[in-house]
């Protein structure tokens, strides 16, 4: 039917305009109590008293849930599952505090004003101690992580001094970027219901199935008494793709108070217990030829981690594959403070080390006085250096070419402020885009119904990327049916195994085990028809027969159609079933999968005040097949936006005295709005990849940050001259030196 690839308007569209999408938070429960999380006011220390009995005394307070009087849990709480998939959790199992806005304690009452009241006349004392907070003084005591999310903590390949000695020009530079927080519109919420010996939670999560998993050995309970439901999610980007301390606390108070709980953290509690990105802090080091060769490159990393978990920033990744040079070197090392695990946060490493790997290609650009496209092109990496393999796909000279044709890169002038309309410094930057195409397995099932409708479904999740409706596209594809007439389901894990939405992997996990499902209940259907003695199509070569709008229809004579519906019931009415798993294969053994890109913004400077506008930014994709054009380009478009955000306003701030945050809230968290965002340019390729999966697809939600942030600043040196190398680009570190 060809509908891949359509720009088909979203299938749950009109219950999320109606308010009928419903979130975790948002589910009736009879006798519902409301749930407030406390959390700790010191860095490093412990609890040394609790005085309850005000809060206690309260109307409507049904438990006030300390370390003094949780239940006590397997392994201290802890998940049997090494991080990242289980997280080192805060669940109230002893006195001790690793950091400020930790969780000490949970308070459950009949109403959330009750609840929020209570939680406030709560009396916690501490005995605090010296806590690690300053990065800069800390990383002496930098340890080398162990194998980050599975990867090479370090690599060499080729001698990178030798390198060194061959290049004509180098340089050699050291970038940073802060530490940033999720702030999704929905905040963390879990509701949880306790029957008998089974675990209802709705929760907002990037994954259902693993989160059922992961709240069953962390209370240790059969992971079969655990069903987490999450139909809807209010945005996720990383820090709900792990089950954090909230989630078990709430099951936990409600099976101490014995009726349902929902606990919804406030905003500030989103800063620290949820994770979020670390600050890193990279030198490289990259040498050239005069002609701009690329002889060597060395990437050192740090980043900040807690103290009770290691997590990196593996910001050398993109380095170790961009680029075809022959001689290089990449380290990770964190750094342990007294703040909250990081986590995944859209495009982990990807962002943050694109920014110090294109910045510090455009300075070597300027050094050799090389146009920065010609430079990257120049060094194109037809395959896989660091893994020495061809890759899947690769079209990304085609992305530089279209994207500079549409953008006008010819029309730059190459010396910085040389460029600009009256008072306004006008500058053109660009950098490459990038990020793994990644894949596990799923499964999914698919059911034609009596009424001849479909049925299909996956335990996958929709935070908001459009799931349900590429999902209902490739069923349709694949069964032959309208998309109006298929309901795709997700959200609950106890539909069959997904995994979870985290590393762009569900349309590229997902869609292949869809398409299989569907598939094979098309062919039942057929099989059936073509079997049915009474069936217009009986009879007819089973080449010769195809399902257009759920008719069995004969190709060569098209009035010979029989209706799925009444096929169904001259066989008994019982619907057609068939479930699918679809698994990598050997492809990440033989390729090396990567989704490409390239992007061109211009930045308007005022040359009196600093002030920095983004006025157009044009961006072209090497992503596989696009399941669907519009769901796509809105995937991309706020990729872009948040790069936006990245490079000119996103930080948070730490007061280093204390351990807390000083702008947790969406008042003083600066993220782009309407204003900031100017014209977006953006452009597929849209051609399948012949290895990862059966469709071609590859995921697309987290390449539209990368290399952004660096294009950006790349803009503003060319508008100003300056070179801003810590992140955001701020009006403060460009107006000593832009005014004319």
């Amino acid at each position: 039917m060809n509908l891949i690839g359509q720009p088909l308007d979203r299938t749950d569209g009109l219950l999320k305009v109606t308010g009928e999408a419903r979130y975790a938070a948002e589910f009736p429960e009879a006798r519902l109590a409301h749930a407030v999380l406390v959390t700790s006011t010191i860095a490093r220390g412990t609890i040394t008293s609790i005085d309850a009995n005000r809060a206690q005394a309260l109307p409507g307070v049904l438990l006030v849930m300390t370390y003094q009087n949780a239940p006590r849990l397997p392994n201290g709480g802890q998940a049997a599952f090494a991080p990242p998939s289980g997280r080192r959790l805060s669940l109230l199992q002893d006195n001790q505090v690793h950091y400020n806005n930790e969780p000490v304690a949970v308070v459950v009452a009949d109403t959330l004003e009750h609840a929020t009241d209570a939680a406030r006349q709560l009396r916690i004392t501490y005995r605090g101690t010296a806590a690690t907070l300053d990065f800069a003084q800390a990383k002496p005591n930098g340890h080398a992580p162990d194998r980050p999310q599975g990867r090479q903590t370090d690599t060499q390949r080729g001698s990178f001094d030798d390198g060194m000695r061959s290049s004509a020009v180098h340089v050699d530079v050291t970038y940073t970027t802060p530490m940033e927080h999720h702030n999704p519109m929905e905040p963390h919420a879990t509701m949880a219901r306790w029957d008998g010996p089974q675990l209802t939670l709705y929760d907002s999560t990037q994954a259902v199935s693993g989160a059922a998993t992961v709240v069953a050995r962390t209370l240790g309970i059969s992971p079969g008494d655990v069903r987490v439901i999450s139909p809807f999610v209010g945005g996720g980007f990383g820090c709900k793709g792990s089950s954090w301390s909230h989630v078990s606390l709430c099951a936990m108070a409600a099976k101490q108070t014995g009726r349902p709980v929902r606990l919804v953290l406030e905003r500030p509690q989103m800063f620290g217990p949820v994770g979020g990105r670390p600050r890193t802090e990279q030198h490289l080091v990259l040498g050239a030829r005069h002609d701009g060769t690329l002889t060597a490159i060395r990437h050192d990393s740090i980043s900040n981690t807690s103290m009770i978990e290691d997590w990196t920033e593996t910001c050398c990744m993109v380095t170790r594959m961009l680029y075809a040079v022959p001689n290089q070197v990449t380290t990770h090392r964190l750094v342990p403070l007294n703040v909250g695990t990081p986590t995944f946060m859209r495009a982990p490493g990807e962002t943050t080390g694109s920014f110090a790997l294109e910045s510090a290609m455009d300075e070597l650009a300027a050094a050799l006085k090389m146009d920065p496209l010609a430079l990257r092109m120049k060094n194109y990496a037809d395959a896989d250096p660091q893994e020495n393999k061809p890759w899947s796909s690769k079209a990304l000279r085609e992305c530089y070419q279209l994207g500079a044709e549409k953008f006008g890169w010819s029309r730059r002038t190459p010396a910085p402020r040389s460029m600009r309309n009256g008072s306004t410094l006008i500058g053109m930057g660009m950098a490459s885009a990038t990020y793994p195409a990644n894949r596990s397995e799923a499964s999914a099932i698919a059911r034609i119904l009596p009424d001849g409708s479909a049925m299909v479904a996956s335990g996958t999740q929709d935070l908001g990327t459009g799931t349900y409706t590429v999902m209902t596209q490739v069923a349709a594809d694949a069964l032959g049916f309208a998309p109006e007439n298929i309901h795709f389901a997700l959200g609950d894990s106890s539909l069959p195994r997904a995994p979870g939405s985290g590393g762009s992997r569900s349309a590229a996990s997902v869609s292949p085990a869809v398409h299989d499902a569907a598939t094979q209940a098309r062919n039942q259907l057929i099989a059936l028809a073509l079997a049915d003695t009474a069936s217009p199509v009986h009879g007819i070569a089973p080449d010769d027969i195809t399902v257009e709008n759920g008719w069995v229809v004969s190709r060569s004579q098209p009035a010979r159609r029989d209706p799925a519906a009444a096929i169904i019931a001259r066989a008994g009415g019982k619907p057609i079933e068939a479930t699918a798993t679809a698994k990598p294969g050997d492809e990440e053994q033989k390729y090396s999968l990567h989704s490409f890109g390239a992007v061109f913004v211009e930045v308007h400077v005022d040359a009196d005040l600093g002030t920095i506008r983004v006025p157009r930014v044009v961006a072209v994709y090497d992503v596989g097949r696009v399941l669907n054009q519009k769901t796509a380009r809105s995937q991309l478009m706020g990729g872009i936006v948040w790069g936006v955000g990245a490079a000119l306003q996103e930080e948070t701030s730490l007061d280093v005295r204390y351990g807390r945050f000083t702008n947790a809230n969406l008042a003083e968290y600066h993220v782009p709005v309407n204003a900031d965002i100017g014209s977006l340019d953006i452009t597929f390729l849209d051609r399948p990849d012949p290895h990862i999966n059966s469709l071609g697809v590859r995921g697309i939600g987290e390449i539209g940050i990368t290399g952004v942030p660096a294009a950006i600043a790349n803009a503003v040196y060319h508008a100003t001259g300056v070179r801003v190398r810590d992140l955001p680009v701020t009006l403060d570190k460009v107006m000593s030196t832009v005014r004319v």
